[in-house]
């Protein structure tokens, strides 16, 4: 038994005065254990007593945030108090880290910052749907180096978190869900136009989707080259462009129903054609037979 205590006494690592043993290391690796689990059952906690209250998703990523670093330096700082390890012992390392960061880690720490600034101003928030460039998605974490989004085709996409505060980013859900769209329709020349207003309008009543307020309009836009052009411009809910489309184009289906019904052509292009020439055109039949 004084054996096994000796061992456990043994120095294996000195700094200055001080000096590092396996029972030090022992005890250390104790604690870690026992915070590991203490987190995660504290955490559970937390999240159920917010999930009770309905906080957003983004302000509970931001605590689960917070009390992890939080967690984390405390748990450094009393692994150093264990192992006897004086904070001028990372003079060395702390100063080549700085190197490091000012060498090739600038991106790491702009997009770590990046980070904390999303989740503190919350400019984008978990749920949220972005349009970026060509890209189109919701945004279902934000990380501490990049902002996962799932794209509208389920592809996922990891976007640097510097690249959502340096560029325009279209954000539907920042305020509200309430966004406006339009379905363009053209009629054959001749049609009685007032009616096309009317149908367009009662098309736009019928949906349950369509607001009532804001009102939605209808625009006689153009006399095009094939048809009388109009467009329905409507308000509602959406939490992003695919509930859009389904609204249209379930407005498109009722507005064909009811041209049909009251004998209105849906325009299609049309041209004549006119040959101008000095010589006969000669018309030959060929048999297939």
């Amino acid at each position: 038994m004084d054996t096994f205590i000796e061992i456990l006494n043994t120095p294996l690592l000195a700094f200055e005065d001080q000096s590092v043993t396996l029972a030090n290391i022992g005890s250390v690796l104790l604690i870690v254990a026992l915070t590991y689990i203490a987190i995660r059952i504290v955490e559970r906690l937390i999240l159920k007593q917010l999930a009770k209250r309905n906080t957003s998703p983004d302000l509970i990523h931001l605590i689960r945030r917070i009390f992890f670093i939080v967690v984390i330096a405390i748990l450094v700082f009393t692994v150093l108090e264990l192992l006897n390890v004086p904070l001028s012992a990372f003079a060395f390392i702390s100063g080549a880290v700085a190197i490091g960061i000012g060498f090739g880690a600038q991106n790491i720490i702009n997009n770590f910052i990046s980070g904390w600034i999303l989740m503190w101003e919350r400019p984008v928030r978990i749920n949220d749907f972005l349009e970026i460039g060509d890209v189109k998605g919701t945004v279902e974490a934000i990380n501490t180096r990049s902002t996962r989004i799932k794209r509208v085709d389920g592809v996922h996409l990891l976007i640097p978190n510097s690249h959502l505060l340096e560029n325009t980013v279209v954000n539907w859900t920042l305020i509200n869900h309430l966004n406006r769209s339009s379905v363009k329709v053209g009629v054959a020349y001749g049609s009685p136009v007032r009616k096309v207003e009317e149908l367009l309008y009662q098309a736009c009543a019928e949906h349950q989707d369509a607001l009532k307020e804001p009102k939605p309009t209808v625009v006689f836009s153009s006399f095009g080259d094939n048809a009388l052009e109009f467009e329905l411009f409507f308000w509602a809910y959406a939490g992003g462009d695919r509930e859009l489309r389904v609204v249209r184009s379930d407005l498109r289906f009722r507005i064909d129903e009811l041209f049909q019904a009251a004998n209105i052509t849906i325009a299609y292009p049309q041209r004549d054609v006119h040959l101008n020439s000095l010589t006969p055109i000669e018309v030959q039949l060929v048999d297939k037979q």
